[in-house]
């Protein structure tokens, strides 16, 4: 038997300052289910490699400085119950509707390091999960990932979809998964970081940190740091802010030290609500990346949230990040020239 328990939580923070406030906390219990037989993980090669050109770039229309939609997800339940719950169905049409138009994910730790491999002319999008709940992630009883949780949706799409790559960043607190047993949660965390998975710092408890002690979000941190190292997922490179709330002083959020640990993060996340700039930008900011609720255009999420930002990156296909397929170069278009950020000025390609 598998006993589950989570607390999540959520206020929605957009450039307006508005906020909307989490669900409540929920328990379940669940007996496994009978052993199926294993499908396999969908693998997911390299894309080709690719030196990139002016004259390449032109020919993709790479633009290395346009936004990435980071989508952030909570709860994923069969029957919503806050209005930030998504549906193991409403995530497969999405994940289903971003692999057709031409999205590759990569983790939020890729991203925040600028290490974006994905094919030319593909664009980037990070999926987040927070809260580290049990619809995230669980091992049926034959170890493969149950399939109505957003891990097993995840798969399901990039089987069907090959050159969607399945690796998302699960943001954890205290009780990953809502699994209390050490072992089980080393068994649970071994697999997806295993399988390409980032896993990475939610805080402890997952308090709003704007309200508190320096001293007090230092701790918060760093007894998650050393959860996820007991677990072999540590140290973090990356964290979300519970609630999207900023402690005092900002830098604090992405270096700190308590009680003889310390923590170095490349980025830390918001709780919304628009696309993110490049982390090639000028104007990048590694402390406050914005993320994108995963919802449909309905009050607060008309102008707010992943349907909406979408279909505007649709729309404005020049203000979207599109790779060029090589790693060690950015490409982008003559008039953007002026916006890089001065340390990657050596891997500039512009056309």
């Amino acid at each position: 038997m598998v006993v589950s328990v989570a607390v999540i939580g959520l206020m929605l923070q957009s450039s307006s300052g508005r906020s909307v406030p989490g669900p409540p906390a929920v328990a379940k219990i669940e007996q496994s289910a009978q052993p199926t037989p294993a499908e396999p993980v969908p693998t997911f090669a390299e894309p080709p490699g690719v030196v990139s050109t002016p004259e390449f770039a032109k020919q993709v229309r790479a633009n290395e400085l346009g936004l990435v939609p980071v989508l952030m997800y909570h709860r994923i339940l069969k029957k919503r119950i806050a209005s930030i719950d998504r549906t193991p169905d409403q995530l497969r049409k999405e994940l289903e509707k971003l692999a057709k138009q031409g999205y590759a994910p990569i983790t939020a730790k890729e991203f925040a390091t600028g290490d974006i491999r994905v094919p030319a002319g593909r664009f980037p999008v990070v999926l987040t999960f927070d809260d580290g709940h049990e619809s995230h992630f669980r091992l049926d009883a034959s170890g493969n990932p149950a399939p109505d949780t957003a891990v097993g949706v995840l798969l399901d799409v990039a089987r069907r979809y090959p050159e969607f790559r399945p690796v998302a960043t699960l943001w954890i607190n205290h009780d990953p998964f809502g699994l209390r047993q050490p072992d089980q949660q080393a068994v649970a965390v071994r697999w997806l970081v295993e399988h390409g998975f980032e896993v990475a710092n939610h805080t402890w408890s997952h308090p709003n940190l704007a309200a508190m002690r320096k001293k007090k979000v230092k701790e918060q941190i760093v007894r998650l740091e050393r959860l996820l190292k007991k677990l072999g997922a540590g140290p973090a490179v990356t964290m979300a802010l519970p609630f999207g709330a900023m402690p005092h002083p900002k830098k604090i959020a992405r270096h700190g030290e308590w009680d003889g640990t310390s923590y170095d993060f490349a980025g830390v996340f918001l709780a919304g609500a628009e696309p993110s700039l490049s982390p090639f930008a000028k104007k990048f900011d590694p402390v406050a990346i914005q993320r994108i609720q995963s919802n449909g255009k309905k009050g607060e999420c008309r102008k707010w949230c992943s349907q909406y930002w979408l279909e505007w990156l649709n729309k404005h296909p020049g203000e979207r990040y599109v790779s060029d397929g090589d790693p060690a170069k950015i490409s982008i278009p003559q008039r953007l020239q002026g916006n890089i950020t001065p340390k990657r000025k050596d891997q500039l390609i512009v056309y």
